[in-house]
């Protein structure tokens, strides 16, 4: 089974400081999951993505997607984004990086394609990651219509193996670059948390609940609890005769990255005798 599309990010990338657009964050995503690992990359190397890639990504029509990845690309080549790096030693304080995600936007006319090139600054947070990093397949956000529903998977895949998150609310609201928006905790709940969570549930691998603390009267914190959903019972007689393309599919979906057929069978007929 060929591995699917994967995204890798290193940590301090993840709780970074910046704003993108939900295109602007497909069209990143996409050219981010074609980095390889096998090789040293630098800012020569030129990574392209069309529409009608996003559209089969995300599920989106082919329209939709052509008419916004010109403006799209062409936003993305001024965003910034805030890294902070934590201090090695006692005594010293956070380095803090403002730079740009890429440093070269090539829109082909007629072509719906995009070609553009990272930064030299950029490349260290996305490439050759041996340690603090977060991974993910690309399929888990392609289909979310939030830009905020991803930038919470990333933070929540960062603890995937904890599987709880608390986040200082100022801190997010800064992760997330909201400025003065949604001041009140209400609003920001009702416009962001609310709808990125239901995005996740809906799309994502992962099912996740979320409750808030409260610092005195205040609330402060939110704490994310999540977990792989449990998929869906497949019947041994479903996994041994059934060969056509619809059932090949649904087991697709089931599987883990770089699952063979054969291991995804396995692990599904153990889980199905739990049961």
């Amino acid at each position: 089974m060929e591995t699917p599309p994967m995204v890798y990010k290193s940590n301090a990338l993840i709780e970074a400081a910046y704003r993108l657009s939900l295109q602007e964050q497909r069209i990143l995503l996409a050219c981010i999951s074609q980095v390889r690992r096998d090789e040293v990359v630098t800012d020569e190397v030129l990574y392209s993505v069309t529409a009608a890639d996003l559209a089969q990504l995300s599920g989106t029509a082919i329209e939709a997607a052509y008419s916004e990845l010109k403006t799209a690309a062409l936003r993305l080549k001024r965003r910034e984004v805030r890294l902070t790096e934590e201090p090695n030693g006692k005594g010293r304080k956070p380095k803090v990086m403002i730079t740009s995600w890429v440093q070269t936007i090539i829109y082909c006319e007629g072509e719906g394609r995009v070609e553009l090139r990272f930064t030299k600054d950029m490349l260290p947070y996305l490439t050759e990651l041996t340690r603090q990093f977060t991974k993910y397949a690309l399929a888990d956000v392609a289909k979310m219509n939030s830009a905020h529903a991803i930038r919470l998977y990333e933070l929540l895949m960062q603890w995937d193996s904890l599987g709880r998150r608390e986040i200082e609310l100022d801190q997010l609201r800064d992760w997330l670059q909201l400025e003065s928006r949604y001041p009140s905790i209400k609003d920001f709940k009702k416009w962001v948390i609310e709808p990125a969570v239901a995005q996740i549930n809906e799309h994502s691998p992962l099912q996740v609940s979320w409750s808030q603390r409260k610092t005195g009267r205040r609330v402060t914190h939110l704490v994310f609890d999540f977990g792989p959903k449990k998929p869906a019972k497949v019947s041994r007689k479903s996994l041994t005769k059934r060969n056509d393309s619809e059932s090949n599919a649904e087991l697709a979906a089931l599987a883990r990255p770089g699952e063979s057929w054969e291991q995804l069978r396995d692990r599904l007929n153990r889980m199905s005798k739990v049961d």
